[in-house]
């Protein structure tokens, strides 16, 4: 909020600007309603028998890299003339799906027996392609009344027997799918794709040949409702999580939250209230050995580069919203495994929408300390995590549109999120900043007066130093949920991996809680130093679980089967993105939790 002295001309500018962002509010809500019905319901529709079935041919790519994949086109199987593109959602295209017509034709309830496909006959250039592919164990996704099917495209068998031990493999190209429909009544409930292994095509020499493509389809009847036929895919897994680690996960949380906070509640507070009880009875002694009650008029005082600093706060309390938003959405059954593009196009909306809480935080936290420049922190608030992100985003669309990846993003969609962050993202973080100023706090009021020069920080002992309390503040949280980070980072960069929200829900909350805990034991044990810059370093010290994050990240990826340049820089770069966001989260719990912790302190000493 504006100091008293403010200028009038920033007064009328932020009058005037409150009046365009009610009149734009109400026209973005109103985009932002409409892009709510871009998102699938994942319900099924019903069919007479006979009925066509919506089939689409999605991706290829190698089994071991999520990143990388293709159109499914790009190898040469049987294809209609002409390939009709479905008009996809944002979220779709964001997520690398590229759906496409085929001719497979599986009408509702109608078996077939080997029917063909096409005729091809395969180039050398097309074998070498499909052996290539087969040698990668890449598979194809198809989508069928939107249920996700998957396949293999081909097998390599590998004979060491030979050739004095050296390896002879032979690649065999699958050339008939049995199709397997459950239906229940007039809806279809389940749909699988079986590679027959009674058909394969040798391709282990560079000549031509030709290739019938065939197909079987069979009905049968279940009792599964529709409303219940996604739940197999978030059980689905190739690589199955045993309940002994969820339960070890959850015991070592148990373990580690209890060491922290009865730390904190039985030592800590209890030294604490001792230390307000000794300045009450006036004892002077014991006050000159209780170092931070001598800097009380420097705690208070505006930390360095403010602006940054609320521009922090307002991005990861915008962060932090978004998280549990997501959370919210995940257990009201909006969010499930393989609903096409939901979870990106949810992210992109949400936050969209939470701008408004990081222009309002970052303005508010602004006018605690100054009256005016509350603007460049809003202004910072929009482009700390947007301006890494785009940078980042912009070198590994270079890298996909390089490799001809479906993760390479269309010029249109690209000019589509420019847009939606000029004309959506900027004006909400505006009107954040407007109703601050209008309906925001009052200036803060330290408890003593502030000194014009700072105190002299002394030399400080190696558990008081920055690096070793940030190293601290990020171990011990990061240690309470690193077995459930590993099934985060399965999840994300494997295929149908799945994890419980309930059991994510709880370990976030472990995170959050440590992050506070010990936050304001590093902050004391900094302020009892006689170190009053705890500004900054309760900021990094909650942060630096983050940097543990990635690095357990990289670990991760030393451990999998991922190859490649695609794979590696998607997989480094959205990793760093991601453990960014947990950065500012973080970071902010832990400043929040550090900041009402000396303000109540303070407050106590002086009512003493």
């Amino acid at each position: 909020m504006y100091v008293s002295g403010a200028p009038l001309a920033h007064i009328y500018s932020f009058a005037k600007a409150a009046q365009e962002c009610q009149i734009m509010g109400q026209f973005l809500l109103q985009v932002l309603l409409a892009l709510t019905f871009w998102i699938g319901s994942g319900s099924s529709t019903r069919y007479n028998a006979g009925d066509h079935v919506p089939f689409f041919v999605n991706k290829v790519g190698p089994l071991h890299n999520p990143s990388e994949t293709y159109q499914y086109y790009d190898l040469p199987f049987c294809r209609p003339e002409p390939v009709i593109e479905k008009q996809e959602t944002l979220g779709e295209v964001l997520n690398g799906d590229r759906l496409m017509s085929s001719l497979y034709e599986l009408k509702f309830k109608e078996d077939k027996t080997h029917s063909v496909l096409c005729h091809k006959r395969l180039t050398s250039s097309e074998i070498a392609r499909f052996r290539d592919t087969i040698a990668q164990d890449f598979y194809f996704q198809m989508y069928y009344d939107d249920l996700p099917l998957w396949g293999f495209v081909g097998k390599v068998e590998r004979d060491y027997s030979v050739h004095g031990g050296e390896e002879n493999a032979k690649y065999y190209l699958f050339s008939h799918l049995n199709f397997n429909v459950l239906h229940n009544a007039d809806e279809v409930i389940e749909i699988q794709s079986l590679n027959d292994p009674s058909y394969l095509v040798d391709i282990s020499q560079n000549v031509e040949i030709d290739v019938q493509f065939t197909y079987s389809v069979s009905w049968n009847l279940t009792s599964e409702r529709s409303e219940t036929r996604m739940n197999k895919y978030s059980q689905a897994s190739l690589h199955p999580i045993s309940k002994k680690i969820h339960y070890f996960s959850f015991l070592n949380s148990i373990t580690v939250v209890v060491l922290v906070v009865g730390l904190l509640s039985l030592l800590f507070m209890r030294h604490l209230k001792n230390e307000l009880r000794s300045s009450s009875n006036g004892d002077e002694e014991e006050k000159r050995e209780v170092g931070w009650k001598l800097i009380q008029s420097d705690v208070f005082r505006c930390p360095r580069n403010i602006s940054l600093l609320c521009g922090f706060l307002g991005t990861g309390a915008q962060m932090l919203i978004l998280i549990i938003a997501l959370f919210a959405l995940a257990f009201t059954g909006f969010l499930y495994p393989y609903n096409r593009g939901t979870l990106l196009t949810s992210l992109v909306i949400v936050y969209t929408l939470t701008s408004v809480v990081a222009g309002y935080t970052s303005a508010s936290f602004h006018s605690h300390f100054e009256g005016a420049k509350q603007r460049r922190s809003v202004r910072l608030a929009g482009i700390i995590y947007t301006v890494p992100f785009f940078i980042i985003v912009s070198i590994l669309n270079t890298v996909a549109i390089t490799y001809g990846a479906t993760a390479a993003l269309p010029f249109g969609t690209i000019v589509i999120i420019i847009l939606i962050y000029t004309l959506l993202n900027i004006p909400f973080l505006m009107l954040g900043g407007v109703l601050e100023n209008r309906f925001g706090l009052s200036e803060f009021q330290p408890p003593s007066a502030i000194k014009r020069n700072p105190r002299e920080i002394p030399t400080q002992n190696w558990y008081r130093r920055k690096l070793y309390q940030m190293f601290l503040g990020g171990l011990v949280p990061f240690s309470a949920v690193a077995l459930e980070w590993h099934q985060l980072y399965a999840t994300l960069w494997g295929f149908k991996i799945y994890t419980s929200p309930g059991i994510m829900l709880f370990a976030f909350i472990v995170l959050i809680l440590l992050s506070a805990s010990v936050g304001v034991i590093l902050t004391y044990i900094q302020l009892s130093g006689e170190d009053h810059e705890w500004w900054w370093r309760s900021f990094s010290c909650g942060g630096f679980a983050a940097i543990f994050m990635y690095g357990y990240g990289v670990f991760f990826y030393l451990r999998s089967d991922m190859t490649g340049l695609l794979q590696l820089s998607f997989y480094l770069g959205y990793t760093a993105l991601f453990c960014y966001a947990f950065f500012l989260v973080l970071g902010t719990i832990s400043f929040l939790a550090s900041w009402m912790f000396i303000r109540h302190i303070y407050r106590s000493v002086k009512l003493e």
